[in-house]
């Protein structure tokens, strides 16, 4: 009776300690980086896909996070995404003609917003547009092309 009562004590116990390490890890890995409003300037690019790209998403450049994305909407007139993101402001010495592009960290991993720069002897301010984008590369798009062309060059060396 006493060991049954230690068995299932120990089990509360490891199941309490395997929650409040998920609680912990999610604490930890969700992005908490926020740029104050003070010390930011809103830029945005379009892109033809967005993928999955989402608010709050990082912006980097040179692997460094700048900024972070605060809005993702669709342009039914221009029919393609406008995302809106804030760079905080000590790195305001971005080139205007910088490129952007969305990534994505890791094999699987979340997207985000990355910036080339440029070499003009303007830089970006609130406001700025970035004229050169390269959309999401969608992997779907990306096996769908592999396999087709590889089931058209089958069909090619039969016909010979």
């Amino acid at each position: 009776m006493q060991q049954t009562r230690s068995v299932e004590l120990g089990t509360g116990l490891f199941v309490l300690l395997g929650l409040a390490a998920l609680f912990f890890l999610t604490t930890q890995t969700t992005g908490s980086d926020t740029f104050s409003g003070n010390d930011t300037f809103k830029v945005s690019a379009r892109f033809d896909n967005v993928g999955s790209l989402k608010n709050r998403a990082p912006v980097a450049m040179s692997g460094v996070t700048i900024g972070r994305v605060t809005s993702v909407r669709f342009d039914p007139e221009q029919l393609n995404a406008e995302v809106v993101f804030e760079i905080d402001s000590k790195y305001a010495q971005i080139p205007d003609d910088s490129d952007a592009s969305i990534l994505t960290a890791g094999l699987l991993g979340s997207q985000y917003i990355g910036l080339q720069a440029g070499g003009s002897e303007f830089y970006l301010e609130e406001g700025s547009e970035i004229m050169f984008t390269q959309s999401a590369i969608v992997i779907e798009n990306l096996i769908s092309k592999y396999l087709f062309s590889q089931g058209g060059e089958s069909d090619d060396k039969e016909s010979e």
